[in-house]
């Protein structure tokens, strides 16, 4: 197989990164493998976007990324001021727990804002050398090059085109890699 699989999901705003990452992610759990991490769903109030969520991948659990009024303290990202120590608290509960824990990784999104908190960066990077499979959203500014990963990357890019085929086709293939790759380390395990 050649190392751990690692897929980078990346695409313009609005055109479905989240939607295929949260398909991948619920395929696995439905299969039994155990994924954990976060994701940073947009918070829509009367069709205006007004703040970025962080939500527990295991527990469910939320809290404020960002907001566009000046309720959190922390820097301003564009028209937003980042919720640093409500959001860093939940990144690090569940960023080291799947760490520990998961069999893989997802976090929906490596971003300016989120690489803005250095609980985030640290932990990315922990991640990143734990060996376990990942599924990352990567924003579409970023080169996933940054990140020196020099396992198996998988790289899509998500267009108006590919969408629908990569939603259907993805997640099985995600799982059918995963899979094999757990298989191995658990054989390796025993030698």
């Amino acid at each position: 197989m050649g190392g751990r699989p690692i897929y980078i999901i990346t695409g313009r705003p609005g055109i479905g990164k989240s939607t295929l990452f949260n398909r991948i992610i619920e395929f696995l759990l439905e299969k039994g493998i155990n994924v954990d991490g976060i994701r940073t769903p947009e918070v829509r109030r009367t069709g205006r976007r007004i703040g970025f969520k962080i939500i527990d991948i295991s527990t469910g659990r939320e809290a404020w990324l960002a907001k566009k009024d000046a309720t959190c303290r922390g820097p301003r990202i564009g028209s937003y001021y980042l919720c640093v120590s409500e959001a860093s608290e939940l990144i690090k509960e569940a960023l080291i727990r799947a760490i520990s824990q998961a069999d893989v990784i997802g976090v929906d999104e490596v971003g300016p804002m989120e690489l803005k908190l250095p609980v985030f960066s640290r932990l990315l990077r922990n991640a990143i050398d734990s060996n376990k499979p990942l599924v990352l959203v990567i924003h579409y500014r970023l080169d996933a090059e940054f990140l020196g990963l020099k396992s198996r990357v998988r790289k899509y890019i998500v267009t108006v085109e590919n969408r629908n085929m990569l939603s259907r086709n993805l997640p099985g293939q995600v799982y059918k890699e995963v899979k094999e790759y757990l298989a191995e380390q658990k054989h390796s395990l025993r030698l």
